[in-house]
């Protein structure tokens, strides 16, 4: 907790007479910073009826509005934008579908080309899973292991993404390893892993000495080029499978192996609902991201990149929504960009064709079910009231600075209309 630092003051003072105390602890209480009008207000909606640039929806089950202001403004929707992307998705494959990476093995020169499919959740237990496969299957030693990135176009970095090094700027990628992060400690003044299941690696080792660590931990993202987060992935991959410093290149699966059988084809553990479901929980821009480029890729048949996921969204969209018209966008799956717009009334439009998998919202306030998002001067929060076991859609978006905690100050009032 922060100190406040009249009071910090105020413990350094010489003993002082009853009387004499109350009347300093007065002086200072006055002295101190006027808290913002959302704390003082007894209410969240009185507050948001005051902002200049915010717009709110609240349906019932019916369709009937109980509460709206500026429904049909279009705003940047922040990290709400998952929901669009979830929606999606769940259209697109099903809440059960499975990504899968093909493997091919070339015997007579020992090579492992691994086909990349863009799974978003290929984590430390996964590759683990496909090491001892890929052994039992009878691969003991590789000379060479060759990357197909081919899926996502090369270079590939989706809009609103920053410069950071923090995991939410994780840049997609077609071979991926633990969301495109690397997560280390230091103990004793050496680098080691800050994952019991995950090993640390040598690309893993060489990007940590580039930062201070804070706390003696540190999480982090593989880099600004797509190509570092698919070798991290073939570094686990060798460590697990015990391999003995096998080459690491890039390159497309010759057309002679493509034409067979894969050696292995890895099913991910986890269904798109599975992905989905800690994607709302976590708001992981990564796995939002990773959907929205392999949805786009399959449509257009072509590596996936940035311009063809504008398009699919807008189109796939409007062929649900027609209404919608053009005043609405999207550049990115995951919020990051502050191009995207859409309006409270689109995005409970959304929501009402949601219902079936509200499920899949974390519950941020008692029988609240929402994403929120936030960015820059950005305060957003959509999803569900459950009211009599039926879900009452609802958007919340403010585009300028607010209290980070009104958004949910108001879902709690909306929740008692």
């Amino acid at each position: 907790m922060k100190k406040i630092p009249y009071l910090s003051t105020l413990s350094a003072l010489p003993p002082l007479s009853a009387m004499t105390t109350k009347w300093v602890l007065l002086i200072l209480l006055l002295a101190l910073p006027v808290m913002p009008a959302v704390v003082q207000a007894k209410s969240g909606l009185q507050y948001f009826s005051k902002l200049s640039n915010a717009g709110l929806l609240m349906l019932d089950t019916r369709g009937y509005s109980i509460k709206s202001r500026h429904a049909n403004k279009a705003y940047i929707p922040a990290s709400t934008t998952k929901l669009v992307t979830a929606w999606l998705a769940l259209n697109h494959w099903g809440k059960n579908h499975r990504f899968k990476t093909n493997f091919y093995w070339d015997a007579q020169t020992k090579t492992l080309f691994i086909k990349g499919s863009g799974d978003p959740f290929l984590i430390s237990e996964e590759i683990k899973v496909i090491a001892n496969n890929l052994k039992r299957k009878g691969i003991q030693q590789v000379n060479r292991i060759v990357l197909d990135t081919s899926l996502f176009k090369d270079g590939l970095i989706m809009p609103g993404t920053g410069r950071t090094n923090n995991p939410y700027d994780a840049v997609p990628s077609a071979i991926a390893a633990n969301f495109n992060t690397i997560n280390v400690k230091r103990v004793n003044r050496q680098i080691r892993t800050a994952e019991a299941q995950t090993p640390l690696t040598r690309f893993a080792r060489y990007k940590a000495k580039q930062y201070k660590f804070k706390n003696k931990k540190l999480r982090i993202n593989t880099g600004r080029n797509p190509q570092d987060a698919a070798i991290y992935f073939a570094e686990i991959l060798s460590v697990f499978m015990q391999l003995q410093n096998p080459s690491i290149e890039f390159g497309n699966v010759p057309s002679v192996l493509t034409t067979q059988q894969p050696f292995y084809v890895h099913s991910n553990s986890k269904t798109v609902g599975e992905m989905i479901k800690p994607m709302m929980k976590y708001s992981t821009n990564f796995i939002a991201n990773q959907l929205v480029l392999k949805m786009s890729q399959e449509v257009y048949k072509r590596p996936a990149n940035k311009v063809d996921v504008a398009a699919f969204m807008k189109n796939t969209l409007l062929q649900r929504f027609p209404h919608w018209g053009n005043r609405f966008s999207f550049k990115d799956g995951a919020g990051l960009s502050r191009g995207n717009r859409i309006s409270p009334r689109q995005l409970v439009d959304l929501l009402n064709d949601f219902k079936q998998w509200a499920y899949l919202l974390p519950e941020i306030e008692k029988n609240v079910y929402a994403k929120s998002g936030t960015l820059n001067g950005v305060s957003t929060l959509a999803g569900y009231i459950k009211r009599y076991n039926q879900y009452e859609p609802f958007a919340i978006m403010m585009n300028q600075r607010v209290p980070y905690r009104l958004r949910n100050k108001i879902a709690r009032e909306l929740a008692r209309l």
